[in-house]
């Protein structure tokens, strides 16, 4: 008996313990955490209990979702700048009920304008890559214009009021919640690793380690240089950001580092209102907006999946987790390949998101064994951090608000007395001249982050996302067929075991390697993981933080005028209605 319970230990991993001691639910689902809130006048869901407090006080203020939503993300970029901040990117999707329509917003940030590629590469040399840390990562940061886009267009209150709760926890300060207090450490440790590549961290280690202590879960945390930092920007709107003050601070503290980015960066950015692309999918339509993000990537998952029988198949079965895993890979051959900048590169997007393009690459994809070598497509004939959060308000407009630094706090580098870190988008940059994620002057990198939305019969639906790099197109295709395809509810879907796809080629330049690694979480049986591996899949089972992602997401009930919320158990978040 002691032999066998150990081979199955081995074969599971933490499959075992991680069940182990685990309480009962008798409603619901089995590995559900907690039950959905519901609530009929407004709703938040953050990564962050006391975001999601503050974005509820803005909307019993009278604050529309998009008021609501910008003071969650201001909270966040204090509490956890370890996945987003003013000096990194946004991208929205609003459903406005005024216009019953779905609109997107790309507020996302453009290489320096005096830095030519063959200046790039005289200062990377040999290197094949951008570093992810320094002064050669930084892009122009979006958030802030994006910020104030989406007041312009939505908001209701005045910004000072959107900002004060954001400013009063900065001043007073804020116990870190454990998951934050966890990638807080990671992120100094990986800077150590990374400190040859950054050109000034004393500024970083001052405001995030003050007094040379890391901040641990319930240490209190202030920072009133971004709290000044929100004053200036109450006070002056995107300007002071972009134009002002702020900007002359980074504009001198990226010369007398020998960084590229400059003040007239700044002054040229703005932000992009976009058509979000759609697919339907058994009777829904998935929104997610266009290159230079990788929404579409989830899209061209679902189009494919839909031609299998996943509900019969079974969550979390073999055939399931095998074909997600086959039409991922097909995909991102095309990520790799085809997403960029629209205003350099003509992405075929209607092409690769047709049915006729769908019916080829699933005709692909075989129920007895893996793809190896993965074959690239033709249309024409992986690590992130990052937050979500989504608002819903009395009125019925929805906010699906994602926002981030890319990896961790950002490049490490913060400019004199702000608060922020520089965020570290650019090493996102394919070094191919020929490629269409090339290096230029004043383009947008390759993005990872995506909102998502869903509609039905022309209404809302679902608000949601799923953060985390390369998780998070196929998170973004989990989560749909989990509530489509398996009858579960809002929080279900988020809890339920996830699987993620590694080693696929990436729009950096890397290649495929092989087939890639299947990794599964722990809920998976050790049957499932061998019977995966019996199909060709190079398969294991998650050994700590493996980058699923976290989730949030509302979803709207039209017969009876109910939200409801969940929040991703993987981090620190809850939902809030009232």
């Amino acid at each position: 008996m002691r032999i066998f319970l150990a081979l199955v230990l081995s074969l599971t991993g933490l499959n075992a313990s991680a069940q182990h001691l685990r309480g009962d639910r008798f409603a619901g689902e089995p590995f559900a955490t907690r039950s959905p809130v519901a609530a009929v006048n407004g709703m938040a869901a953050t990564s962050q209990p006391l975001a999601s407090g503050v974005a509820i006080d803005i909307l019993k203020a009278g604050g529309s979702a998009v008021d609501a939503a910008i003071a969650a993300n201001a909270v966040l970029g204090l509490m956890e700048p370890t996945g987003c901040g003013v000096g990194g990117d946004l991208f929205a999707i609003v459903w406005d009920p005024a216009t019953g329509e779905v609109v997107g917003l790309n507020a996302s940030g453009r290489a320096p304008g005096g830095q030519s590629r063959s200046d790039l590469q005289a200062r990377l040399g040999n290197r094949s890559s951008i570093p992810g840390f320094g002064s050669l990562s930084v892009s122009v940061p979006g958030a802030v214009d994006g910020w104030f886009e989406l007041h312009d267009r939505y908001g209701t209150l005045p910004m000072a009021d959107i900002l004060a709760p954001a400013i009063r926890y900065a001043e007073e300060g804020f116990p870190l919640s454990q998951v934050i207090a966890y990638y807080w450490n990671m992120n100094f440790e990986r800077y150590a690793q990374n400190e040859a590549d950054i050109e000034d961290l004393d500024n970083l280690r001052a405001t995030f380690a003050p007094d040379g202590v890391i901040p641990g879960e319930g240490d209190v945390f202030r920072n009133p240089d971004l709290a000044e930092t929100y004053r200036k920007l109450a006070a002056g709107g995107r300007d002071a950001f972009y134009s002002g003050e702020i900007a002359a601070t980074i504009d001198a503290y990226m010369r007398r580092l020998g960084g590229p980015l400059r003040a007239e960066d700044l002054a040229s950015h703005r932000s992009e209102w976009v058509n979000p692309q759609s697919v339907d999918y058994r009777g829904y339509t998935v929104w997610e907006l266009p290159p230079n993000g990788q929404g579409i990537a989830a899209l061209q998952m679902l189009k494919i999946l839909e031609g299998f029988d996943l509900a019969s198949m079974g969550f979390g079965s073999a055939d399931y987790l095998h074909v997600q895993t086959e039409a991922k890979k097909l995909v991102f051959e095309d990520r790799a390949r085809f997403y960029a900048d629209p205003a350099f590169f003509d992405a075929p997007i209607d092409a690769l998101l047709s049915q006729e393009y769908a019916n080829r690459r699933r005709d692909l994809i075989r129920l007895d064994r893996a793809m190896d070598p993965i074959p690239a497509g033709d249309p024409l004939l992986e690590s992130g951090d990052t937050i979500y959060l989504t608002v819903a308000d009395g009125a019925g407009m929805m906010v699906s608000l994602i926002q981030s630094n890319y990896a961790g706090m950002g490049s490490g580098l913060m400019p004199d007395g702000l608060g922020f870190v520089l965020q570290n988008r650019g090493a996102l940059f394919n070094l191919d001249a020929d490629h269409p994620n090339a290096y230029a002057p004043g383009k947008r990198p390759f993005h990872t982050i995506i909102p998502a939305f869903v509609t039905k019969d022309g209404a809302p639906f679902l608000s949601f996302g799923l953060m985390g790099g390369a998780m998070q197109p196929q998170g973004h295709a989990q989560i749909v067929a989990n509530m489509i395809d398996f009858g579960m509810n809002v929080q279900e879907a988020g809890d339920a075991a996830r699987y993620r796809h590694v080693g696929s080629s990436q729009p950096t330049g890397e290649s495929a390697q092989g087939s890639g690694t299947l990794i599964l979480e722990n809920g998976f049986s050790a049957e499932v993981l061998e019977s995966l591996r019996a199909l060709g899949h190079e398969v294991r089972f998650g050994t700590g933080d493996e980058g699923m992602g976290g989730y949030q997401a509302i979803r709207w009930d039209p017969v009876r005028g109910v939200y409801f919320g969940a929040s991703e158990m993987r981090k620190d978040g809850t939902v809030i209605g009232y």
